[in-house]
């Protein structure tokens, strides 16, 4: 069983979003530890958990004060404020208002790792070095919340993995202190490489610069919500109103080791090289994570001998393995075929035996229960013993029985 975190993005990602999602599976006691940990009177900073329905669904909706008020949209700001002049800070302040808070070292690294994915997304977006980057110093303090309370939380919950669903990012444009930027504006789109997005049906920002750095920061990786026993869901609420609850889902359970799941079959007929390169290109195969790596005997066209080489892999690992099936073979091209696999849940224990502790294998699943002990393991005892791999494997089962 692995502890899992799913978050749900159909309405975008921002800061204030996920925060407040994850705010929502801690626990009262935790909750309170994190407002007066997060809370930051010397720097004006305050932030408040708030319950708030949108379209009837309750959430919690995380404001952050600055001096007492809620930082504005960035549109609406610069449309009602574009006269005034604003103070700037650097990314090294940026680090130095991370530092002045009594987290864990390790939290602070995470917010000052994310804070650098966005300044090296501002950074490629408008042509400055990250040097040369400078943030608003409301908006900055908006987002160093934002980012520090998500890294806190995301440590607090301490999970084993965590899966982020495809990214509606919206359409249209942004007004920005740049001008009018289309959606995604350029430092969210570079932050969202790799990642599924869509635009939805929603004319808007969705995803702002900071809930893009933090989704991918957080993320194991991205996909669809996987078979778990949820046991919290929290409901982190954006602030504008659409026809759709404006929220991010977050579930948190217990994920199975998969009784079922998609593997890739990559293959290739060969009739150009010899058995120790075939041979060489197996192992690295095997070496690099494949699940498996096998050889047939086939007969080509023209009726000349060849071998067909087999790699079996996970769906993630497709790319990596075509590269090095390519890389190591005379291959000009590989099929793929997807499977569904069914697998049981597999489970690693050591057992003592009258010769000594020998670790095994079980699987459970569909009604059925297998064992089997590690080779390595039965060889060590039966050399050191002077007796037979047999007796081992006897003496194993009288232990479990």
């Amino acid at each position: 069983m692995s502890k899992t975190l799913y978050l749900e993005c159909n309405m975008g990602a921002a800061g204030d979003m996920i925060t407040a999602a994850l705010y929502e599976l801690l626990d009262e006691k935790e909750k309170k530890e994190f407002c007066q940990v997060m809370n930051k009177e010397e720097l004006g900073i305050c932030v408040v958990p708030e319950k708030v329905e949108k379209c009837g669904v309750q959430g919690t909706h995380i404001k952050v004060l600055i001096g007492g008020q809620e930082e504005e949209s960035c549109e609406k700001h610069i449309k009602e404020h574009s006269h005034h002049k604003h103070l700037h800070a650097s990314l090294a302040e940026v680090h130095s208002v991370i530092d002045s808070y009594p987290v864990k070292e390790s939290v602070k690294n995470r917010a000052k790792t994310v804070y650098k994915q966005i300044a090296e997304a501002e950074s490629h977006a408008h042509g400055k070095s990250v040097s040369e980057i400078h943030f608003h110093e409301v908006g900055m303090k908006d987002a160093i919340a934002d980012v520090l309370n998500t890294c806190w939380i995301a440590d607090k919950l301490s999970v084993d993995k965590i899966i982020v669903s495809d990214i509606n990012v919206g359409f249209g444009e942004v007004h920005c202190a740049h001008g009018i930027l289309p959606v995604p504006a350029p430092a969210t789109a570079f932050l969202l490489q790799g990642a599924p997005t869509y635009q939805g049906e929603i004319r808007g920002e969705m995803c702002t610069p900071t809930g893009a750095a933090l989704l991918q920061h957080l993320k194991t990786n991205f996909g669809k919500m996987p078979v778990m026993k949820v046991e919290k869901i929290g409901y982190g609420m954006g602030k504008k109103d659409f026809p759709q609850a404006n929220c991010i889902r977050a579930f948190l359970g217990e994920e199975s080791e998969k009784l079922s799941d998609k593997i890739v079959e990559l293959s290739c007929n060969l009739d150009d090289m010899t058995g120790e390169e075939i041979a060489f290109a197996a192992e690295t195969l095997r070496m690099a994570g494949a699940l498996d790596v096998y050889t047939e005997t086939i007969v080509m066209k023209k009726n000349r001998p060849g071998v067909k080489l087999v790699c079996i892999c996970n769906s993630i690992d497709t790319d990596r393995m075509v590269q090095m099936i390519l890389k190591n073979t005379t291959t000009w091209g590989i099929r793929r075929l997807e499977y569904d696999r069914y697998i049981l849940e597999r489970h690693v224990e050591t057992i003592e035996t009258e010769y000594g502790c020998v670790t095994i294998k079980k699987g459970t699943g569909y009604g059925i229960t297998k064992w089997k002990p590690e080779y390595e393991d039965m060889a060590a005892i039966a050399e050191s013993k002077k007796i037979s791999i047999k007796e081992v494997e006897q003496a194993v089962i009288r232990a479990l029985l």
